[in-house]
């Protein structure tokens, strides 16, 4: 069980802080809710307590682990990608819904990558948003930096991985 000031991470939506508890009733069901705050686009979202275990819930990162994220968002994109963009997409989508935030940097990597080559279709576009915001929120809160100063952060290390891709191609 969390607690309000708790720093968690909600899959697919990312990491914020639990201001609140709130009992609603919503379908004609009553139940109790986290109400998360995402600073990200300033989002709330609630979060059912009685799911936190089937919806991954986890406290955010270390400073350590996550210096680790950044380390794949540097390194060169290797990873082998389906051809067909339907497929590119549920192969995305799938790393994200794992919630592991170096799957999640890989997406990042990947499209990113992509997109220097020709430009992204909408869906990929939404990913990869999706995947920039899921580790941004957390960067955040686990580096108590300002959104962005970790947007820089991020782009100053895919800027460097860029340049590795570059002399590795060579």
């Amino acid at each position: 069980m969390f607690n309000i000031g708790d720093k968690i991470v909600y899959p697919v939506h990312g990491a914020g802080i639990i201001v609140d508890i709130e009992t609603k009733v919503i379908l004609g069901e009553k139940k109790e809710y986290y109400v998360m705050k995402i600073p990200v686009n300033e989002m709330k979202v609630l979060v059912p307590l009685g799911s936190m275990g089937d919806v991954g819930i986890r406290d955010i990162k270390s400073p350590e682990e996550m210096d680790k994220v950044l380390e794949v968002l540097k390194d060169p994109a290797k990873e082998k990608m389906p051809t067909n963009w339907n497929r590119r997409y549920r192969f995305h989508q799938d790393k994200i819904k794992t919630g592991d935030l170096e799957e999640i940097a890989k997406v990042i990597k990947n499209l990113e990558s992509l997109d220097r080559e020709k430009a992204l279709s909408t869906g990929e576009r939404k990913i990869l948003n999706t995947a920039r915001q899921i580790i941004l929120s957390e960067m955040v809160l686990v580096y108590d930096k300002t959104f962005d100063e970790v947007v820089e952060l991020v782009d100053n290390t895919m800027a460097e991985g860029c340049l590795k891709d570059i002399e590795e191609r060579k």
